[in-house]
């Protein structure tokens, strides 16, 4: 099962540098900035958390990604309700200016790591004899890398519950597949300084170095995606045996 134990985080920086732009006619970014960062990550989480709990008629969601945060409304709405005095794009990126102001000094909340099992013996992480070569490590020493570091789930996407985790130890850092090869569902990968979890079988880019038995996308569960952004993760290696007779949740 996933092992939760608790962790905290420090504060997030203070962001100076942003853009809103829109997305179509009902939907709104607040970007700040292309990469890869956890303190930016956790400033988009923290206007995520503050929104929801202001909520306004027309809010259909807010969606996290590395540095970013994409909020989708109802534009009819968005009039009918508080008749903005210009667009209701304008009146929806004013919340999120909102938002930005509200959160500058807000202390992260501490967050649960999450401690998930993976075998990474042969047959289950096909890439990982290649990784190891390409990296001059031994298997073995990959999947200690691999295992010894706690990753932050920057967003989720691309598939139901795929989470997009980082960073990746520098060391077993790898491209992706010049072309996408089938995958299966649990297979762990590694693209870049991303690692990740694919939740269904699907075709996909990445190096994959292991497989979990856990269920991470069940449409039918109370929780259909066990991972969020915001979560902390780290990985142990279980063996062929436990794999087969572990208890998927």
């Amino acid at each position: 099962m996933l092992k939760k134990l608790t962790s905290t985080i420090s504060n997030s920086k203070v962001i100076s540098q942003y853009k809103i732009f829109p997305l179509g006619d009902s939907a709104v970014t607040f970007d700040m900035g292309n990469s890869i960062s956890e303190p930016l990550n956790q400033k988009a989480l923290a206007m995520q958390h503050w929104l929801l709990a202001h909520p306004f008629e027309g809010l259909k969601d807010c969606l996290v990604a590395y540095s970013s945060l994409t909020v989708l409304y109802n534009p009819v709405l968005i009039k009918k309700y508080y008749n903005p005095a210009s667009t209701a794009y304008a009146w929806v990126a004013d919340k999120l200016q909102q938002a930005f102001e509200k959160t500058v000094q807000t202390k992260q909340a501490a967050r649960e790591l999450i401690q998930i099992p993976v075998c990474y013996e042969a047959g289950y992480g096909p890439d990982l004899a290649a990784l190891a070569r390409s990296t001059q490590l031994t298997e073995q020493e990959v999947v200690a890398i691999h295992t010894d570091t706690i990753y932050n789930v920057y967003m989720i996407g691309f598939l139901p519950g795929f989470s997009y985790m980082g960073e990746v130890d520098e060391r077993i850092a790898a491209p992706r597949k010049q072309t996408p090869s089938p995958v299966l569902a649990g297979s762990v990968g590694i693209a870049g300084s991303q690692t990740g979890i694919y939740p269904l079988n699907s075709p996909g880019g990445w190096q994959i170095v292991g497989r979990t038995p856990l269920r991470l996308f069940d449409p039918f569960a109370p929780e259909p995606v066990k991972l969020q952004a915001g979560d902390r993760v780290q990985f142990y290696a279980i063996t062929k045996e436990e794999f087969v007779s572990y208890s998927v949740i």
